[in-house]
């Protein structure tokens, strides 16, 4: 009955403390704050906004608000008062002319809230 002993062995002790610890990827620091940001979306919606001081980028997958609003400070040289992130799901829709099932390729927006007098000049 040595297997169900409850004494434990220096080896299983030492075997449990060696596990490796995972470690989380960050996203890129300071010198590659220009990948968090894909490119500024320009829509009808997005140039309503832009006069409102609300400007509407496409950012990375895993961008957080903190990382959008450095990068934001790093390119443009203005100070984001908020930022809000929307999570566009692809959808799947009954294409008209072919018959076929489609995807919409989903996206990450971030809307940049800047403070009266600071300007974006994107085009």
């Amino acid at each position: 009955m040595a297997l169900f002993s409850r004494k434990k062995t220096q080896d299983e002790g030492a075997a449990v403390a060696e596990a490796p610890k995972v470690v989380k990827q960050s996203l890129p620091t300071d010198r590659d704050l220009a990948s968090v940001i894909v490119k500024p979306r320009i829509t009808e919606k997005a140039v309503q906004k832009s006069e409102q001081n609300v400007y509407t980028f496409i950012v990375r997958r895993d961008a957080t608000k903190r990382d959008v609003a450095t990068a934001i400070n790093a390119l443009y040289n203005v100070t984001p008062v908020k930022v809000n992130i929307v999570n566009k799901t692809p959808r799947q829709y009954m294409s008209r002319r072919t018959g076929r099932r489609l995807t919409e390729k989903g996206m990450k927006k971030a809307y940049v809230y800047l403070k009266q007098g600071d300007t974006i000049s994107l085009v």
